[in-house]
């Protein structure tokens, strides 16, 4: 798809947060299973019973960019083996909102500027509006997931602290209609049943699925 047309497609989206069921949800195929435990979308309901009463808040860059042929891209990181809840797992470039951080759209540069030497100047970042937040109980996060489209390809460089690669695929990916796949696997000791998008390799599922999931939703077909 090009990116001019996702951009009047994503014309429309809230600048702060939409009330829940404002935006088109993901399809239910990338949900996540907890066996024995029913169809849970952040699989990890006795984990979040015991986790802090309040949660806390972080950002997430939904960052498009045309490619040579003008065809719309988006900015993924595989995030390093650092031990942590979502260590190896593919997302988009983010992290905790910090005091310093006006709002959650500050926080998701500065994020993917720490994370991918992102130059939101440089590459002409207009940012569009946001998505639903999503509750990750695995780790305790809020997400808020900040869409934003920049006029030209930026130029990125991993920080090799937190990501291990950075992957740019077609926004076609996960545009309704696009290819998911089914993944029995176990996770910090839990055995899981989760749909995703295959992705150089790779399997976008849980969150990141969720968001690009309701993106593609809202872009509609190609």
């Amino acid at each position: 798809m090009r990116l001019e047309v996702a951009f009047h497609r994503l014309a429309g989206l809230p600048a702060g947060l939409p009330a829940p069921g404002m935006l088109p949800p993901p399809p239910d195929a990338i949900r996540t299973v907890v066996a024995g435990k029913g169809p849970d979308p952040e699989a990890d309901i006795d984990r979040l019973a015991r986790a802090a009463t309040t949660p806390r808040s972080a950002a997430a860059l939904v960052l498009l960019f045309p490619d040579e042929a003008g065809e719309a891209h988006l900015v993924l990181i595989e995030r390093t083996d650092d031990g942590g809840a979502h260590a190896r797992q593919v997302s988009c470039p983010g992290g905790s909102v910090e005091p310093g951080d006006r709002d959650a759209v500050e926080a998701a540069l500065r994020e993917a500027a720490e994370e991918v030497g992102l130059d939101a100047a440089m590459a002409g970042v207009t940012v569009l509006g946001r998505l639903e937040r999503i509750l990750v109980a695995a780790s305790g996060f809020t997400i808020d997931p900040v869409v934003a489209v920049a006029a030209r390809r930026p130029r990125l460089t991993p920080n090799p602290i937190e990501a291990a690669a950075i992957l740019t695929p077609p926004l076609a990916a996960f545009l309704p209609g696009a290819a998911i796949v089914e993944v029995a696997d176990v996770v910090r000791g839990w055995p899981l049943r989760y749909g995703g998008y295959p992705v150089d390799g790779r399997v976008v599922w849980g969150a990141t699925a969720r968001i690009l999931g309701q993106l593609g939703a809202i872009v509609g077909p190609p």
